[in-house]
């Protein structure tokens, strides 16, 4: 398996990725655009702001596609 955090470090910012981590008791994912990778922690950038994951925590990092156009809403006729 590759190294997670080498593939992050490679990514340039802006590319859409999946991180999964471990937590106390499971494991969280951050799905969104990659802010930035420092030295000890990558910034995801989610639906609900911007989430910092410790390096040494992320077990998984996959690029993965841009998300389909939303549908228009419905209206009643």
């Amino acid at each position: 398996m590759p190294d997670p955090v080498a593939f992050l470090r490679s990514c340039a910012p802006g590319t859409r990725v999946t991180v999964r981590r471990r937590l106390e008791g499971g494991w969280a994912d951050a799905l969104g655009y990659l802010r930035e990778v420092t030295d000890v922690a990558c910034v995801v950038d989610t639906r609900r702001g911007p989430v910092a994951v410790p390096l040494d925590a992320v077990t998984h990092a996959v690029r993965v596609p841009e998300p389909p156009p939303r549908r228009a809403r419905r209206t009643a006729d």
